[in-house]
């Protein structure tokens, strides 16, 4: 079975040019065919001879996975795309439009192994990783589907993105030196993996950093997210403090306000101490409900926002979009599932 050539960096497209007896400068045209021009075949590759091409096609395929489904909500554009991989899994991505432009939040992992009790792509568990070509060909489908070009990437699908560290950091240079989308309009969420942190701030990236935090109680906090009993607040913030200071790029913390759980005045006042006097940002987000818990949005959220602002924090409330659709991570592609099933 033939390799697929698509998502391959450009150190590996050079490698490949060289094993093929070509000049090692082939590698880069071949790299700007992936992803620059975005060619769908061997014989757009119109600055290679066709001898060449046929090298190139005899060893390798060039393969995209397809959008099976797409659900689009009329009201802010919103759209959702359940995508079907080369071995029929199924993952997702989510077409958002600001201001600024088009974003897409991207998958990392079919299915997810974090168990927090909020999200519907952890159920049922993680069963692979995504290889780099794999996240790369969410962005492809989406531009080509919608002929727009994508400006911002979220790294927050399915999936926790530093449990597939390495095909993750491959996905972002390719995005950034071949899609040709900027290191600051990437923002990648984690549940608070401390070694990938830790990684993260070494590799000389100008990416955003998010950090899912939902709770600033430890008990409270594992309760909601079962890995946060292996990477403890304390240790997990210490981290945080390291990546700021190494990186100088401020950190965003996630907060999903749940009723009665996270959104009491206590919690007001102890996110009050974390953040006063750091550059660090604040997310306050609408609960997107699932059925599998009883958790339910919070009706405190201006209430919760007003009291942080009114103390000096630097917060802001995500406008919360999808609504018509199965907005909640995992939700559409848990439907598919269990849609195979029931036939």
């Amino acid at each position: 079975m033939k390799e697929n050539i698509f998502g391959r960096d450009i150190h590996e497209c050079e490698a490949l040019m060289v094993s093929l007896g070509e000049a090692k400068y082939r590698g880069k045209q071949l790299y700007q065919w992936l992803y620059e021009k975005k060619c769908e075949k061997f014989s757009e590759m119109t600055n290679f001879s066709s001898s060449l091409r046929k090298k190139i096609s005899d060893q390798y395929d060039l393969l995209h996975s397809k959008i099976e489904t797409t659900q689009a909500d009329p009201h802010d554009g919103t759209k959702k795309y359940l995508i079907e991989l080369e071995d029929h899994q199924y993952i997702e991505a989510v077409l958002m439009h600001y201001g600024h432009g088009a974003s897409l939040c991207v998958s990392t992992q079919v299915g997810c192994n974090m168990g927090c009790k909020f999200c519907a792509s952890t159920k049922g568990g993680k069963i692979r990783d995504l290889c780099a070509g794999e996240i790369l060909d969410q962005i492809y489908l989406v531009e080509k589907k919608e002929k727009l070009r994508i400006s911002n990437v979220v790294i927050m699908g399915i999936g926790e993105p530093l449990e597939n560290y390495h095909e993750v950091i491959k996905f972002i240079r390719i995005a950034n030196s071949g899609f040709g989308i900027g290191q600051r309009k990437i923002s990648l969420s984690t549940c608070g993996i401390i070694p990938g942190i830790e990684a993260l701030a070494e590799e000389d990236l100008q990416i955003n950093l998010a950090i899912s935090l939902h709770s600033v109680f430890p008990d409270r906090r594992k309760m909601l997210m079962p890995i946060a009993k292996r990477y403890d607040f304390e240790p997990l913030m210490d981290a945080c403090k390291a990546y700021f200071t190494k990186t100088g790029r401020r950190i965003t913390y996630e907060y999903a306000l749940i009723d009665g759980y996270n959104d009491r005045d206590e919690d007001i006042g102890e996110l009050i101490k974390l953040l006063k006097g750091s550059q660090n940002h604040l997310n306050l987000i609408g609960l997107n409900e699932i059925q599998e818990t009883s958790l339910k949005e919070s009706p405190r959220m201006n209430y919760f926002l007003g009291e942080l602002t009114r103390h000096g924090i630097n917060v802001t409330m995500r406008r919360k979009m999808g609504r018509e659709i199965d907005a909640a991570c995992g939700q559409l592609r848990k439907k598919r599932y269990e849609d195979k099933v029931s036939v």
